[in-house]
């Protein structure tokens, strides 16, 4: 079986999605899969590196103009082509008789092009551009959805359900619960990090809900010494001046872009994650922080009611004081956090493991496979 992954490019901001596609590379081909990644290159968008403004524009003529022919003359040499991040899906049509796989992460860009989102706008190349997007989604074998809530979004929004599936989303990378003695070593690098610390890790986006985070943390600082770290993108000006009103800059720590090693040891230390977001496809930051053994304590829309149930405390995005009573919980009480511990341990062992994932694109893959066989058989 020969499988052509297509990334993300350069310049478009995903790291997350970058991530997420070298870890299928790297795991297909564990498991025997012949299988190689194409991904559009950087040639007039060198002139601007961005994902915004000009830079955009230029990677535009990279993205839509240049790699589709890369791309069909990539595709004949093999069994599947698996589009890794939905973003891609106006190239399922681009690539001829090859049964296509589009992985949907979430339709929240979508959703903001309809209008349906209050917190984020798209404009009216992004209204056009995703029209696109879903036109592919309809034209791929199969949409794999990486939650139930994904899937209920995507037949709503694209009107089917003819070729979607639910995949869930495995583990991106190996976290593990480490030794004290190696957390300490780490997080040694972040000497402020001296008292327990409440955790969020993400970017600014409206629906990540940073203002949220700051409003929780600041009714518990009022009855608990903690500090909150704040890891990835750093707070910007508004952000900034609401932890000011808020009169906690002093106990925010921010670690900017952390690499692998830090995350993993922030996760180990953690009294817990905080995840308040307002949408979400599924959300890995959760299940990174279980695997660690950090409980989670989060919103409680549909793909987090999903991935966590009862194995994190969730509560709805307006109940910030609920989930401040949570965290105060967390820190003083010790045989709760550790049930909570376990419990998380169990959820990402029996539902989120890579290799889970991986068997299920490799069964899809055979199954898609097969169909067109058949098809040819019949012809």
């Amino acid at each position: 079986m020969k499988v052509l992954l297509v990334g993300n490019y350069e310049f478009d901001g995903s790291t997350s999605m970058r991530i997420w596609a070298a870890t299928l590379l790297r795991e297909l081909s564990r498991v025997g899969i012949d299988v190689r990644i194409i991904s559009p290159r950087p040639l007039f968008g060198r002139l601007r590196p961005s994902a915004s403004g000009v830079g955009k524009w230029l990677g535009y003529i990279d993205r839509f103009v240049v790699f589709p022919r890369k791309l069909r003359a990539a595709a004949a040499g093999t069994d599947i082509v698996h589009i890794c991040d939905h973003g891609g899906a106006m190239y399922a049509p681009m690539i001829g008789a090859k049964p296509v796989v589009v992985t949907c992460h979430d339709m929240i860009a979508v959703q903001a092009a309809r209008g349906e989102l209050p917190q984020l706008r798209s404009s009216p190349l992004g209204k056009i551009l995703q029209r696109w997007i879903c036109h592919g989604l309809r034209r791929a074998a199969r949409v794999a959805c990486v939650s139930r809530a994904t899937f209920d979004d995507a037949h709503r929004l694209l009107k089917s359900s003819k070729n979607l599936c639910v995949i869930l989303n495995g583990l991106n990378d190996s976290y593990q619960f480490l030794a004290r003695s190696e957390v300490n070593r780490r997080l040694a690098r972040v000497p402020e990090i001296q008292t327990p610390f409440v955790l969020h890790l993400g970017s600014n986006l409206p629906y990540k809900n940073r203002e949220g985070v700051l409003r929780i943390f600041a009714k518990v600082s009022r009855e608990i010494n903690l500090r909150l770290v704040i890891a990835g993108e750093a707070l910007n000006g508004n952000l900034s001046w609401l932890a000011s009103k808020l009169q906690i800059e002093e106990r925010v720590v921010q670690v900017a872009k952390p690499d692998r090693a830090l995350v993993e040891a922030l996760y180990n230390r953690a009294v817990c994650l905080l995840f308040p977001s307002r949408y979400e496809g599924f959300g890995w930051p959760p299940i990174e922080a279980q695997v660690c053994g950090c409980p989670v304590v989060a919103s409680n829309i549909a793909p987090f009611a999903e991935i966590l149930g009862d194995t994190a405390i969730l509560a709805p995005v307006e109940d910030e004081m609920g989930m401040a009573d949570a965290i105060q919980r967390l820190a003083s009480d010790q045989e709760f956090r550790e049930q909570l511990r376990q419990r998380g341990f169990e959820n990402v062992r029996a539902r989120f493991l890579t290799s889970r994932m991986i068997a299920d694109y490799v069964s899809l893959y055979r199954e898609l496979i097969g169909e067109q066989e058949s098809r040819a058989a019949r012809s």
